[in-house]
């Protein structure tokens, strides 16, 4: 009877919990999906990627073509872009209408508090039991209250979509540990293929968060016995299963690409260009000696070609002396003599300047100014889809969007800090959220020309992580309270 009283007891007590908790969820989508509305209301626009996923969009609903449009109207047939979202407008077009972007913008404020919600559920999985409730709610606050990825709901662009993958394939890897089901595995499988459809870095959401399905499906026996054994018919049926239906659409995708354009090409080509295109090798390892953040990419390394050079737009780095200034406003005079379009020559000479570059400094082009790009990713104000100059950092200028940039780089310190103590608590799964976020980091310091958007991917571990570091602090707070 005393036995059967304690745990009467103890429901009634868990009873307002539940309810508060359920309140508190219910407060965190309703705040997220009013954040969201007001930016769709604000900021919804069509422009530049956009436009090219329509136009792929398009042509294929109405010419059963996977191309885009050139400068004459004319169809032109292309891979430079995989066919994920393109599939998912021309979905939206059939349903809502030819060129309606707004419903997909719509669509994509579901995803994104969808995207919210398997955040909370994965932190409730992964987090102590002592405090996963109070994880999973301040998981939940956080992700619905991030204007950062809130922002992009209102550009139909793939940055909700892949933040949307990355949560699914999240959950469904701690629910795959905790059952090991084939529902979970399933909705890994379509995570992360739909996520590298989506993007071609998407692919390392499947590579970083794939090792802990494929050790859940190992376990741990006697590592002497056949690997069949060991693993088991049935577990072994799953991997196979699983791995077919992820390489399926990369397998017509790389078909395809073989039989149109008779290259292989099983994603998308670094520099989204078609074949025969130049990519001008020169030119872009010149900008890869001096370029570090957005402003440069948006001033220089966007307008060519087609648009003039300036060279006063470039930072003092771009120079190691006077010399190296003149020859660089020799060519920069070069290519706008040539209408602003670059020719063989002049891309030849630009990669001989950055040779000459590189040779001088080669720490500086192989470490500090990628690892300076990654931070700039990283931490820079992410006001890029906002209506704020490029710089935003001169106070006499412009003193609110000086003010509204910094404390936008104050939010996005606390969510990186809120996710490194999230991590000295070393929740499960916490080794491949590192693994994720160092191969990303690796991938982008490849890159040219940094934007801030490339690293958003990194926010869902950010949210699971400094929501898990808020419950712990909540949990000690109530556990030191006279009430408790």
């Amino acid at each position: 009877m005393e036995a059967e009283s304690s745990s009467q007891s103890k429901e009634l007590r868990a009873r307002p919990l539940q309810r508060a908790a359920l309140g508190s969820a219910c407060a965190a989508l309703a705040s997220g999906a009013v954040l969201r509305i007001w930016l769709l209301n604000k900021l919804f626009e069509v422009n530049g990627d956009s436009e090219l996923y329509g136009s792929m969009a398009k042509n294929l609903l109405l010419h059963g073509r996977y191309a885009v449009n050139n400068q004459t109207g004319a169809l032109h047939t292309t891979l430079i872009r995989l066919p994920g979202y393109p599939l998912f407008l021309a979905a939206c077009f059939r349903l809502f209408g030819m060129e309606n972007y707004f419903a997909p913008a719509c669509l994509q404020v579901v995803a994104d508090l969808a995207a919210c919600v398997l955040l909370a559920l994965l932190a409730w999985r992964i987090a102590p039991g002592r405090w996963r409730m109070a994880a999973a709610q301040a998981t939940l606050w956080l992700a619905c209250l991030c204007p950062f990825a809130a922002a992009y709901c209102a550009e139909p662009l793939t940055e909700v979509p892949t933040l949307f993958c990355i949560s699914l394939a999240l959950w469904a890897v701690a629910r795959f540990q905790d059952r090991r089901d084939w529902a979970s595995a399933l909705a890994f499988t379509f995570a992360a293929t739909c996520a590298a459809l989506l993007r071609p870095d998407g692919a390392l959401v499947g590579i970083a968060f794939a090792c802990p399905i494929v050790f859940g499906l190992l376990g741990a026996p006697a590592l002497r016995r056949p690997f069949v054994a060991r693993v088991g018919w049935p577990k072994l049926r799953m991997a196979l299963v699983c791995l077919l239906l992820a390489l399926a659409p990369f397998a017509a995708w790389t078909w395809r690409n073989q039989r149109v354009f008779h290259v292989f090409q099983p994603l998308a080509p670094r520099y989204a260009t078609d074949p025969g295109e130049e990519t001008w090798p020169g030119w872009q390892r010149w900008v890869k000696t001096w370029c570090l953040d957005f402003v440069s990419t948006w001033q220089i390394y966007w307008n060519m070609p087609g648009d003039n050079l300036d060279l006063n737009q470039l930072p003092s780095r771009a120079f190691d002396s006077p010399a190296q200034r003149e020859q660089t406003a020799r060519l920069f005079a070069g290519y706008d003599d040539n209408g602003d379009q670059m020719t063989p020559k002049l891309d030849s000479e630009f990669g001989r300047l950055a040779q000459e570059r590189i040779s001088a400094h080669p720490l500086r082009y192989y470490f500090w100014l990628p690892l300076g790009r990654v931070l700039d990713m990283t931490f820079r104000p992410r006001v890029e889809n906002l209506n704020i100059d490029l710089d935003w950092w001169v106070y006499s200028h412009h003193h609110f969007e000086t003010r509204f940039s910094w404390f936008y780089a104050a939010l996005n310190a606390v969510y990186v800090l809120l996710a490194i103590a999230g991590l000295w608590l070393r929740p499960r799964l916490w080794p491949w959220m590192v693994l994720y976020i160092v191969l990303r980091s690796l991938l982008l310091a490849t890159l040219e020309a940094p934007e801030a958007r490339y690293t958003l991917e990194f926010f869902p571990i950010f949210f699971v992580l400094g929501g898990i570091a808020i419950g712990r602090v909540h949990a000690a707070i109530t556990a030191r309270s006279p009430a408790a």
